[in-house]
C-alpha cells in the first residue's frame, strides 16, 4: 500500500543566505524522494514547497532545523497543504515568485 502524498510550505529563519543552505535543502530534499523548490526571499529567509509522505518531509524539516554548518537556524514555520502533483524533483529557484 503506498502511502498519500502531501504537500507543505517551508519557511526558515536564521542566518540562511550565502551560506549554501538552498543547495543543503535540495540535496537533503531529493534524497528524501521529494519534489518541488527552494529559494531565498528578500527579507532574508528561506521558502521550501515539498511535495511527498508526510514522514518524509517530516524528516527533512529536522534537517533544515539543523542547516548546513555555516547557517544558523533560528526558526523552521511549517505549513500543510494539499498536494499539487506537478513537481517533477526538486530544484533551486532564482526569483521570488508565488507558485
Amino acid at each position: 500500500m503506498t502511502t498519500p502524498n502531501t504537500a507543505a510550505e517551508i519557511l526558515v529563519e536564521g542566518h540562511v543566505q550565502g551560506v549554501g543552505y538552498r543547495d543543503y535543502a535540495r540535496r537533503r530534499a531529493a534524497g528524501l524522494a521529494l519534489r518541488g523548490w527552494v529559494m531565498n526571499l528578500r527579507d532574508g529567509r528561506v521558502r521550501l514547497r515539498a511535495e511527498g509522505p508526510r514522514a518524509q518531509i517530516e524528516e527533512l524539516v529536522r534537517v533544515l532545523e539543523k542547516g548546513p554548518p555555516l547557517s544558523r537556524v533560528a526558526h523552521v514555520d511549517v505549513r500543510w497543504l494539499a498536494p499539487t502533483g506537478r513537481f517533477a524533483d526538486f530544484d533551486i529557484r532564482f526569483a521570488e515568485f508565488e507558485s
